[in-house]
């Protein structure tokens, strides 16, 4: 418990923040309501597997356990609390998750409480190595190192004062090294400036053991390769898979016995790896991270121009893209492209926080951080920044490589979007929307020309000139230019678009996603869709076909398209059609393609139907208002308006059945909309009941499409006589006029 505070007005009402968040009693601590909608849990460590279609994220927290949960789910609803599981308890801290056998998971409590936890039974097995007899005991970190081999599944690396190795899972354990520490004696040590009695509170109890190994790291190259550093200040290397151990101490630049928080080797050279060094419980905050290229001989700085003050705690290779680099600090994340010669923040919506662990998913391309306040985040698809290079920001525009995309349909386990009904209490983390993500580059504004003459005045105010009133000329052309945009164009295999999407004509690395669907078919409407009522449903396209498409950038100015970035090739897979063939999937797309045509021609006519009605009922006060018009005109709109609201009683329905019986018979409307709606939310063959409906609907549309043509020339025939007869305006007719 961190803070508690006491209601003035009603001291049984209280508040406790904790480790593990927010509490509340009403009742004097009887009983206690937890918040679980605050994302403030506290992560010391981050690991990944490799399960399919998404990754689970493991890893330990502060006094509430170590835990794992996925990266996205296939739910509309997001990632919830009910996704995530315990896999130990105690503080959490550092979890390793079975490459090969993902349901195996390696996790552990404070001093190297370590067991082997089973998904599929939810069993632990403890697995700490135990002293021998004639051995001293071992000493532990609050937050011991631990790591899987990337040569051998089954074999981890695990260390208290020594490094211990297994090569069944944890059944048998064996050292691999004597005490790799300095040896201190932490009683004879200073705090606050002397050495405390036995006497002292808490002098060894709940606090750090002294002289142990903080971090191991092993050669994705060469499994007799290792690393391991300590609390003490001390690095070593082992070549020889840990019979010998070559110490490294006072690399220049470095104080003396600083904490070693994390190294890791690289994947891509033998002979280089990178450490991170931690010495604020000496007062100092400043980042230290190294670098050594030759197996740890010599060692060099490349924190470069990190904050002076900000804690480097761990730091990421990518696996593909050496020189791309991420440092995860006290006050955030930052990369490099150049090996570490110079670092920028990583921001997008991540909050200024400490980043204790990070890890990189490289069958997705993703970093996945874990801060200590806030969570885990997922950085989606960062290889656009290992692709990055300083002379592409000289480029008008580009678009980076595509990643392949998974092609599904979100389920809706709570029924509707967002939190269901669960109430604000209820936490959800949102999933990214299922699309094809375009990372894109735009090196210049496409600036208006007001925006360009506002620019200009500024720079003439600027060097003490007086900027020129415009001309009235100039004035109307701003004011009637259009709004500049981006235009994204995808296309399929045989050049056909299938999509346009509209983007800010903004400068900068930018993302867009399409989410697999065609065009929209509904009536255009220039009103935004009100996501807050759940149970409405934005207009959607049909699915595409999963296969390869290109995707290009134009630029809309001054009412003329340029070409920015000429198609690039990207693919979808599908997810959930696994069971269908090719030709089942041709045929729900070809399905979808009729169904949504049938449903563009209903609203349409519909649409007009209704433009003729809202058309006759000004027609009918006109003719009453002109005194030329032969009154029986009136009889004619009102037989217009009867057959009119015959069409729409068989497009949508028979209100006044419908409010009076239970059972009405299906409406065309209701027939497509249960049509497309099986149709846009699901990855099956058309049922042949929606195919029998398509029919049904069809036949019955074709008249009354004849039915509203004709009325709509009765309409404009009726609308020339109120013309000749000098009738006022009434909406759809153009007036007539000579001069006299």
């Amino acid at each position: 418990n961190h803070i508690i505070w006491v209601d003035p007005n009603d001291t049984k009402h209280m508040l406790v923040g904790c480790d593990g968040g927010l509490y509340e009693t009403f009742d004097e601590a009887q009983n206690w309501n937890f918040k679980a909608n605050l994302p403030v849990t506290q992560f010391y460590k981050v690991s990944l597997d490799n399960s399919l279609p998404f990754y689970y994220v493991y890893g330990g927290t502060q006094d509430n356990f170590s835990l794992g949960g996925p990266s996205r789910t296939l739910s509309e609803n997001g990632i919830v609390n009910s996704d995530w599981f315990i896999t130990t308890g105690g503080d959490g801290f550092q979890s390793q998750a079975d490459y090969v056998d993902a349901n195996i998971v390696y996790a552990e409590s404070q001093y190297g409480g370590l067991v082997r936890f089973d998904r599929r039974s939810g069993e632990r097995v403890n697995i700490r190595p135990v002293e021998s007899a004639d051995e001293g005991p071992y000493r532990w970190n609050w937050d011991a190192p631990l790591q899987i081999s990337k040569h051998d599944h089954k074999r981890l690396y695990f260390g208290s004062n020594k490094v211990f190795r297994t090569d069944d899972q944890g059944n048998a354990w064996r050292a691999i090294s004597g005490d790799l520490s300095r040896g201190i004696d932490r009683n004879k040590l200073t705090v606050m400036g002397k050495v405390w009695s036995v006497d002292a509170v808490a002098k060894n109890g709940s606090t750090d053991v002294y002289g142990q190994l903080t971090t191991i790291a092993e050669s994705p190259l060469d499994e007799n390769m290792l690393y391991a550093g300590t609390d003490d200040g001390l690095m070593h290397v082992t070549t020889d898979g840990g019979k010998t151990w070559t110490r490294i101490d006072n690399i220049p630049g470095i104080p003396e016995r600083t904490y070693v928080n994390q190294i890791v080797a690289s994947a891509k050279n033998k002979n280089t790896a990178y450490a991170a060094f931690n010495h604020h419980r000496y007062g100092d905050f400043k980042p230290y991270l190294f670098k050594t290229t030759d197996g740890g001989k010599t060692w060099s700085p490349i924190q470069n121009n990190l904050p002076a003050r900000g804690t480097v705690y761990t730091i990421a290779e990518d696996n593909i893209n050496a020189d791309l680099l991420f440092a995860g600090t006290e006050f955030g994340v930052y990369f490099s492209i150049d090996g570490g010669a110079k670092w920028t923040q990583l921001k997008g919506g991540l909050p200024t926080i400490t980043v204790k662990d990070m890890q990189i998913q490289k069958r997705e391309n993703d970093l996945v951080i874990a801060t200590f306040g806030r969570g885990y985040y997922v950085l989606d698809d960062y290889s656009p920044l290992r692709n990055l290079k300083k002379e592409d920001l000289q480029k008008t525009a580009f678009i980076s490589p595509i990643k392949t995309a998974w092609m599904y349909v979100e389920s809706t386990p709570l029924g509707v979007r967002f939190k269901g009904f669960q109430g604000e209490s209820y936490w959800n983390a949102p999933n990214p929307r299922p699309g094809s993500v375009f990372t894109y580059y735009v090196k210049d504004d496409t600036k208006t020309l007001r925006e360009k003459r506002q620019e200009a005045e500024k720079q003439k105010i600027k060097i003490g000139d007086v900027p020129y009133y415009p001309s009235m000329d100039s004035l109307r052309m701003e004011d009637n230019q259009p709004a500049p945009y981006l235009l994204f164009t995808i296309t399929d295999e045989n050049g056909t678009v299938v999509r346009r999407l509209k983007a800010p004509a903004k400068k900068g690395l930018n993302r867009v996603s399409w989410d697999f669907r065609t065009d929209l078919t509904s009536p255009i409407t220039l009103t935004e869709f009100d996501a807050s009522n759940v149970f409405a449903s934005p207009s959607r396209g049909i699915m595409v076909l999963p296969g390869s498409y290109k995707v290009s950038l134009s630029k809309f100015e001054d009412g003329t398209y340029s070409q920015l970035v000429a198609p690039q090739l990207f693919k979808i897979e599908a997810l959930n059609m696994v069971g269908m063939n090719d030709a089942d999937k041709k045929a729900l797309f070809d399905f979808g393609k009729k169904a949504a045509e049938l449903k563009r021609a209903v609203d349409g006519t519909n649409g007009y139907r209704n433009e003729l009605l809202n058309r006759l009922r000004f027609m009918k006060e006109a003719a009453l208002q002109t005194a030329a018009v032969d009154q029986s005109i009136i009889k004619d709109i009102l037989s217009l308006e009867q057959r009119l609201n015959q069409v729409g009683i068989k497009l949508n329905g028979d209100a006044s059945l419908t409010k009076r019986e239970f059972e009405a018979p299906p409406s065309i409307n209701g027939r497509i909309a249960n049509i497309m709606e099986g149709v846009i939310t699901s990855t099956v063959p058309p049922t042949n009941t929606a195919i029998n409906s398509y029919t049904v609907a069809g036949q019955q549309f074709a008249p009354l499409l004849a039915e509203v043509k004709a009325a709509g020339e009765e309409v404009k025939r009726i609308e020339n006589i109120l013309e000749k007869s000098g009738a006022p305006y009434t909406p759809g007719r153009v007036p007539e006029w000579k001069m006299q």
